[in-house]
């Protein structure tokens, strides 16, 4: 909601000023859009309220490899959900306080580091800190968009700082009609459905819902769905009377004096608070300002969620490392979040913390995800209906399935636009992004299921007979107390055979242990492993294995001494 607006009148006026009375269609588009999503989801938290959210939905319906599809186009969104929102949190912050423009990446980057500092102590914890700027934003926005209305209502409509400015056209969308008029309507509709970003994570947190959790989890999705739309068009509406001129590029403001590469552009909400609260200077404007910085850096708490949360369930199910399915300390799945900060932090260092850049990136993933879940959906109420037979049921069932599928055709349309509008601008990443974690995760799970399948006991009776013979075989690097300690530990488990093996990178020092192990009298025989090619680990490995082929039914017990050196602290 808070850079929806902006994104749209940012495309229509690469066509000049003109093309801003397309503004109120799109916009009454994006929010059908949404209301659609928001009824479609609605039947997904009642369906799996599990919380596994379309990567469940989607695997159980339509297959695992549809299933990895979602996943990796979710993790892709979840990324490209923290650059996007932390970038734009700093616009606003810089809109409040424009000389902190030169540092406007590694703000960007900062703030990442605090979320994750904030994430890893906790979700309690850190819902706690999140929900103030959430309701602040929320409250204040709605006071800006009445007294705005009331203003304009009464005569006296508020006059955003840019209105004075033109915008020339850039040269290649400049006098469109036809079909390049409509890819540039096309273009802004894409841009303005990064208001539907979030639905889904309802979808994924239902179990963290007080019982009944299917039912408050639905409530709730409605009335965020309810106040998006109503702050939405408000915002947009505003933008319109006020008549907010915002540009990709400075210099295509035309009246505007100075140094336009110099020029600082206010965001589209920053503009409209100095309108209706009296300038930029006035109480409101930084109230809006900060709310407006705060929650969109905390939108990104969002993927903090959502995205260690689906990456331990893909590890759970083999598609990732196990690591990323543990918990730390504090109970987070504190691998995925740092993963998470990581990749997201270089996507800021990258394109330098720019939204209009990183924008072109954004929501190709969750509209994935929405078109697969709700064509999954429609499968699951086709099962439902095959084996249900009371009346009451199978008409809600009917119902529910005809809000997904129109859900699936109208998310399709979307993902369709996005694709072709958004494609050769940056999505392209996006989709080369899927594409690599969706093979990535294939080749980890067909991994595990090698390791696993190796690991097998076929037979439990052949694993449980005793060996006919034990060889021990104590690695030595050199002759210390560890080596020492080492060889009475492989005696006391008594092998048939015992021997010391050292490998020989340095003639003159494998000669010296030799001399020094003959001096200290150690009956243990030692065996001397030349390795002209300075390798440790392969000769070592080969030995063992030339000595298992010599005796196929017995074992051998390979000890390694080891000294862990003491910390300081």
């Amino acid at each position: 909601v808070a850079y929806a607006t902006q994104e749209i009148l940012l495309v229509l006026t690469l066509g000049g000023l003109a093309y801003l009375h397309f503004t109120p269609w799109i916009a009454a588009s994006v929010v059908a859009l949404m209301a659609v999503v928001v009824l479609s989801y609605r039947q997904v938290v009642h369906a799996y309220p599990s919380g596994g959210g379309s990567y469940e939905v989607v695997s159980t319906n339509l297959g695992p490899t549809a299933g990895l599809v979602v996943a990796a186009s979710l993790l892709v969104d979840y990324v490209m959900t923290v650059a996007v929102s932390v970038a734009s949190g700093v616009d606003n912050i810089i809109s409040a306080v424009p000389r902190l423009a030169d540092h406007r990446v590694l703000m960007a980057i900062g703030f990442v580091a605090v979320l994750t500092a904030m994430n890893l102590r906790g979700v309690r914890e850190s819902g706690r800190a999140f929900a103030a700027p959430t309701y602040l934003f929320i409250s204040g926005v709605l006071v800006m968009v009445v007294t705005g209305l009331i203003r304009y209502a009464l005569g006296d409509a508020p006059v955003a700082e840019s209105a004075a400015y033109g915008v020339s056209p850039d040269p290649s969308d400049a006098n469109l009609t036809g079909l390049a008029l409509l890819m540039l309507v096309l273009r802004a509709f894409s841009s303005g459905c990064t208001a539907l970003t979030g639905v889904e994570a309802i979808s994924n947190g239902v179990p963290a819902f007080r019982k009944p959790k299917s039912r408050n989890a639905a409530e709730t999705l409605t009335a965020m769905g309810a106040l998006a739309i109503v702050m939405f068009v408000g915002v947009t509406a505003l933008a319109l009377i006020t008549k907010v001129h915002i540009t990709d590029d400075a210099c295509r403001l035309t009246g505007l004096t100075g140094d336009c590469a110099s020029y600082t552009q206010r965001t589209v909400i920053a503009q409209i608070a100095a309108a209706v609260f009296g300038g930029e200077h006035s109480v409101g404007f930084y109230v809006i300002q900060a709310a407006t910085a705060l929650v969109l850096i905390l939108a990104a708490n969002t993927a903090f969620n959502g995205f260690p949360l689906l990456a331990s369930i893909l590890a759970q199910h083999r598609y990732l490392p196990h690591q990323l399915h543990n918990r730390g300390d504090r109970l987070a799945f504190s691998n995925g979040i740092l993963a998470l900060a990581v990749v997201a932090a270089l996507l800021l260092w990258g394109f330098k913390a720019n939204v209009t850049s990183l924008i072109h990136l954004y929501i190709l993933g969750v509209f994935t995800a929405f078109t697969l879940s709700q064509l999954g959906m429609v499968r699951h109420w086709n099962s439902e209906l095959r084996t249900e037979r009371d009346p009451a049921p199978r008409r809600r069932h009917h119902t529910a399935r005809v809000i997904n599928a129109l859900g699936s055709v109208v998310t399709g349309l979307v993902l369709v636009i996005v694709l072709a509008t958004k494609f050769t601008e940056g999505a392209w990443l996006a989709v080369l992004a899927a594409i690599v974690l969706w093979v990535m995760m294939r080749g980890i799970r067909r991994h595990y299921d090698a390791t696993s399948a190796e690991l097998a006991v076929a037979d439990p009776k052949g694993e449980l007979t005793l060996p006919s013979r034990v060889l021990g075989i104590v690695l030595v690097s050199t002759l210390h107390k560890p080596t020492l300690r080492a060889l009475a530990y492989a005696r006391a488990f008594r092998p048939d055979r015992l021997e010391a093996l050292t490998v020989s990178v340095d003639r003159d020092e494998a000669a010296a242990l030799l001399r020094r192990w003959e001096e200290y009298g150690i009956d243990v025989p030692l065996k001397i492993i030349d390795s002209p090619y300075r390798e440790v680990t392969r000769p070592v490995v080969e030995y063992v294995r030339s000595s298992r082929r010599e005796s196929p039914r017995g074992i051998v017990a390979v000890f390694i001494p080891e000294y862990v050196v003491g910390h300081w602290w």
